[in-house]
Order: C-alpha cells, then structure tokens, then sequence
C-alpha cells in the first residue's frame, strides 16, 4: 500500500506540473533569473576575497621586522641570523621574506664625472634577478636597481657602471634597470645585501626583514602575535594601511553583494508567490475533489510543496550555471580579470532557490482548509 500511495503521489505531481505550461515556465523563469543572479553575485563576493588579496600584496610587504625602538631611519641594526626564526608557512599560503640593511654612502657615476650622497639599500634577494641575463655573465653581487629620481641626477643610463663609496670602503655595480614607484625607491639604490654588507662594515647584520604575509586581516593579526613570541628582541610591525584598507574594502564589496543577493531574492520570492496565487485560484476544485476521496491535509500540502520544491530544484540547477558564466564576464569588467568559478556556490544557490520556492508557495496553504462540498456547491 506504501508503494502505491507513492506511485499515486507522483503521478498527481507530474499532472500538477503538466496542467499549466504556461505558468510553468514563468515560474521557471522567475526562479532561474533570481538563482542567476545570485549565483553572479555569490561568485564574484568570494573571489573578491581573492583578488584583493593578490592586489593588496602586489603594493609590497604588510609586515616589517625592525631592532626595537628602531626608526628605521636611524642605523639600528639586528643578526641576519633572526630570519631563521621567521615561519614562512601560513595556511593561506607561503609568506615571502626580504632582508635588507640600509646607509648612506657616495655614489660616483664615472661615465657621466657625477657624485653624490644617497640612501643605499642592500637587499636579498635582489629586487630584480632577472635582470642578470641582459648583462651577460654578471652576478647578483655585480648588479644594482637604480631609483628613477638618483639616475636622473648622477645621469646614470642602462648598464652604466656605479662606484660606491663609504669611510674607504668602495664596491662597484652596473645599473640592471631603474625602478619608479613614486615612493622612497626611487631616491636610492638597490644592490645585493652582501654587498651592502661589506660597504657599511657590519658582517651579517640587516636593518629589516620585511614580509608578505597572505590571508585576511584577522589571520595576519594571528601571525603577527605568533611571530612576537618567536621573536621577544625585535618588533614586529603591521602595515595597517594595507591590512586595514583590505578589510575595509572587503567589508564594503560583502555588505553590498549580500544585501543585492537579499533583494534579488524577495523580489524572486514575490514573482512566485503572485503567480503561486493564481495556481490557488484554480486547483480548488482538484483540492475538493482530492479531499472528497480520502486525502490527507497533510498529503495535500506535501503534494504542492513537492511542486515548488522541484521548481525551485529545476530553476536553481539552470540559473546557478548561467549566473556562475555570467560572473566571469562581470569579473573582468570589475577586477579587469576573469572571476574563477566557485564550485561551493552552485550548490548554495540551488539551494537557496528552492528555499524561495518553498517559501513562495505560502498561497498554496490556503488550499488544506478548503471543504470539499463547499467547492462542490460553487461556495469556496
């Protein structure tokens, strides 16, 4: 008798969904518009994560390690040795390091008969390796980055040769390329941090360790704290303006796309419910009749909830694919750069979905306190 009840009920649910094509397909379209949408916006708020991530990194190190009390215009230095103490490894990914020891030192250009004083940066690894193949056989020791504000005044050109000088101590290097960043770079030099080393006479001393660090604000944070303990001698400074702004900026975006996906929702919910009251409107006289045999309430509500559900099933799975292609078309046109499709938000937006549908099917209820000899007599 179970089976048969069973067979019975999908039966009247495949009459149910077949009785109005028409309306069927507006629903459809109502749901599979809405789960589109959503399933847009879902993607984009988490890879939005990402991209920020990526582009926040990009502007250079979120976390400086400096001698205490350190200005880091002053010539506090601290062992090279501490960077062993440095976790590299973050379940968000891989942390980047960069030592480097800065002085002042004279700088000579011979080809152009120019000097003067300037910030040196000695630097490992040397900000631009590559750079090594356009001058031959030369090492990173040989090689030095030039800021676009000291080549201009010593007239430094692309491979010019550099002398450097301090006390009486000199070493020499040959300009790889120049750097501009509109920021301190470009008043000072770049050379390795051996170099550097020998030129200020402090073996195996460094004036910073900066880090990338990757992850949200909070986990940084947790890093920091985690990397003080490590570290009790040296300070560990945050570069807040590039957390912070990160997480400013991610706020906002989230805020904005959860409180878009909300709307899209209610106004799907709304779509469906009016046209779920028309559906209520004229299965009155099947709901009589159903009752008038022996149906449950209860199985009547199942029935049309069934319905909605595998409307909202339906439109859910059609939307969610065309809404994840779509955000990767909105992802170029916002990040300049193709969203990366989500697979956990195909699922959330089905589910979603038949959630509204469910949901929007609240008219339909209307129809379990309908009594069967009131349709009969054209009273309901």
């Amino acid at each position: 008798m179970p089976d048969a009840n069973r067979g019975m009920f999908w039966r009247i649910l495949r009459r149910l969904l077949g009785a109005n094509r028409g309306r069927l397909v507006v629903m459809l379209l109502a749901l599979g518009a809405g789960a589109a949408v959503t399933a847009a916006l879902l993607n984009l708020q988490v890879d939005a994560k990402r991209r920020l991530t990526t582009e926040f990194r990009a502007f250079g190190p979120n976390v400086l390690i400096v001698p205490k009390g350190s200005s880091l215009s002053g010539s506090e230095t601290f062992s090279e040795s501490i960077i062993h103490s440095v976790p590299v490894s973050v379940p968000s990914g891989r942390v980047t390091v960069l030592s480097a020891l800065y002085l002042i030192a004279s700088v000579s250009v011979p080809k152009s008969g120019r000097s003067g004083t300037t910030v040196i940066a000695g630097s490992n690894p040397l900000g631009i390796i590559t750079a090594l193949a356009s001058l031959g056989q030369a090492s990173s020791e040989q090689v030095c980055v030039a800021g676009e504000q000291v080549a201009k005044q010593m007239g430094a050109q692309q491979d010019s040769e550099l002398v450097l000088t301090s006390g009486d101590r000199l070493e020499s290097c040959w300009v790889a390329s120049f750097r501009e960043t509109g920021g301190p770079e470009d008043d000072r030099i770049e050379i390795g941090l051996r170099a550097a080393q020998r030129l200020a006479n402090l073996p195996d001393r460094i004036s910073v360790i900066q880090l990338t660090v990757p992850g949200t604000p909070g986990e940084i944070q947790s890093y920091i704290a985690d990397l003080q303990k490590r570290i009790p001698d040296a300070e560990i400074r945050p570069i807040r303006q590039f957390t912070e702004g990160e997480a400013k900026i991610y706020n906002r975006i989230s805020g904005l796309l959860t409180a878009t996906v909300g709307i899209v929702l209610l106004l799907t919910a709304l779509c469906v419910m009016a046209a779920m009251t028309n559906v209520a409107i004229e299965r009155k006289m099947d709901v009589g009749l159903m009752k008038a045999i022996g149906g449950a309430t209860r199985r009547v509500v199942r029935l049309f909830l069934a319905e909605a559900a595998l409307l909202g099933f339906a439109g859910g799975l059609i939307g969610a694919a065309l809404g994840i292609l779509l955000s990767i078309g909105l992802g170029k046109a916002v990040f300049g750069v193709a969203a990366r499709p989500r697979l956990i938000v195909y699922p959330v937006t089905v589910g979603l979905t038949m959630l509204v549908a469910i949901l929007s099917a609240f008219p339909l209820r209307r129809l379990a306190s309908i009594r069967p000899a009131s349709v009969f007599r054209g009273e309901a």
